[in-house]
């Protein structure tokens, strides 16, 4: 008798494997990227599956800068398009990533991040690209930036940066490390329907009564796929609602401001946080990326030598999830930021912070991961 079939697939998988499927279910059709240690699983990935799905396109770029070029143009095309990089070739991206968020192109922009600066250390772990993640390019600009901790995560939060960037017309970042790169564990592919995927929106008017940047509620203008009958002006130069360039200081502060309070009033929506065992601790851990799994596991550690300790796990880096944040830092006389670079995300607890808590940091830059008992220690210690 033949085996009852399951619903849904089952992979032994590591987390790079794991964006690559959340990429295809959330209908991405365009990747364009280089290889770069450690994210290049991505890009063979993709490379390997998108020609069976319709429509489907790979390239490899010559470089980083002309790969976010080619998937800013995929995305005023009407694609959902993505790219991937490490430390070295995000820093080549950052004027495009400028570039997008003017334009305002739906894209996703997966970072693995890796120990730097400069080539630095290319196959071990590190998140020494969170502040560059939200400040990189010049200029204000608001941003989405999206981390994950478990490969299962990588295939959620790539669906998510997908629902984000289509949503909001943004590009959206996500903040993978080698570790959460590279880890293989059960994943679990969705069947198509079980999971959200949302599309940009399409103009409803005639072509001749759109108007390319017109404000709305949402702030976020409809897009239409170029040549699809709809025209308007691209430029990385302050534009007007009809996206000519202007430097007229009503039409540039309308511009700017639009942009900003089209991600600023979702902020609910946007800001993803895990909580674990916060709602009785007396000390809690906020954490993101895989020294959010070390953290769990000390968490438990020293709920067994009868020490009340919680996590709040970041999901959502940017725009920074004050909310949740400042509801740990008001429970919890102290509050232990780990994390694998100088202090970056505790720069922000600490910003929001105001006398609240006694923030300590535990910090590695030495490539290697912090481990659930570096973390224990200042769990148990009055």
């Amino acid at each position: 008798m033949a085996s009852k079939k399951r619903s849904r697939k089952e992979l032994f998988a590591q987390g790079n494997d794991a964006v690559v499927e959340g990429a295809l279910l959330s209908g991405c059709t365009f990747y364009a990227g280089y290889p770069i240690t450690p994210s290049t699983e991505i890009a063979e990935g993709m490379a390997a599956r998108l020609p069976y799905v319709p429509d489907g396109v790979f390239i490899q770029m010559e470089d980083e800068i002309a790969s976010l070029g080619a998937a800013i143009g995929a995305s005023l095309a009407g694609r959902k398009a993505m790219t991937a990089t490490s430390g070295p070739g995000f820093s080549l991206m950052q004027e495009h990533i400028g570039y997008a968020c003017m334009v305002e192109a739906p894209l996703v922009i997966v970072n693995v991040m890796r120990g730097g600066p400069s080539t630095g250390l290319p196959t071990s772990p590190a998140q020494g690209d969170v502040q560059q993640a939200r400040w990189g390019t010049h200029g204000d600009h608001s941003i989405i930036v999206l981390s994950a901790s478990n490969v299962q995560e990588c295939l959620e939060m790539t669906v998510t940066a997908f629902n984000f960037a289509e949503k909001y017309r943004t590009p959206v970042i996500l903040l993978l490390d080698e570790v959460t790169a590279h880890t293989r564990e059960r994943l679990v592919i969705p069947e198509a329907g079980e999971v959200e995927i949302l599309s940009r929106v399409a103009p409803s008017m005639p072509p001749e009564w759109y108007v390319p940047y017109e404000d709305g509620l949402r702030g976020v203008p409809p897009m239409p796929a170029m040549g699809s009958g709809y025209r308007y002006h691209v430029t990385g130069l302050t534009h007007d609602r009809n996206g000519f360039p202007t430097s007229r200081p009503d039409e540039v502060q309308a511009l700017i401001s639009r942009q900003f309070r089209k991600i600023d009033q979702f902020f609910y929506d946007i800001q993803l946080t895990e909580s674990y065992l916060c709602d009785d601790a007396e000390v809690a851990v906020v954490a993101y990326g895989c020294v959010a799994r070390s953290a769990r596991l000390a968490v438990d550690l020293a709920r067994e030598q009868g020490v009340r300790a919680g996590l709040l796990h970041l999901k959502t880096l940017f725009p920074f999830p004050r909310p949740a944040v400042e509801a740990v830092l008001r429970t919890c006389p102290r509050v232990v930021v780990p994390e694998m670079n100088m202090g970056q995300i505790s720069r922000e607890v600490k910003r929001v912070n105001n006398g609240l808590a006694a923030v300590r940091t535990v910090n590695r830059i030495d490539g290697q991961i912090i481990t659930p008992q570096e973390i224990l220690k200042p769990l148990l210690r009055g």
